[in-house]
């Protein structure tokens, strides 16, 4: 059993997080640049913004980066 295994027992999963950071894991690469990832605790999510810093992922903030994986892919397949 690992320690925030044990933690989550006896504290809420967003304290421990705020306690001991977020285990953030790659979900989705939109672009080369812009990911999507989720702590695997407390099921949050980020995306980068345009400073390459982690935010937390809105509706209007999902919403672009589906239109932003869009346009890549059908610049990506155009080219070939």
């Amino acid at each position: 059993m690992s320690f925030l295994d044990l933690m989550s027992k006896f504290v809420d999963k967003k304290t421990a997080c705020s306690i001991f950071g977020h285990k953030i894991v790659t979900v989705r690469n939109v672009t080369n640049h812009f990911k999507e990832y989720k702590c695997t605790v407390c099921q949050v999510e980020l995306t980068n913004d345009l400073q390459d810093k982690k935010t937390f992922l809105t509706p209007r903030l999902k919403e672009i980066n589906e239109t932003l994986l869009n346009h890549y892919t059908r610049k990506h397949l155009s080219s070939m």
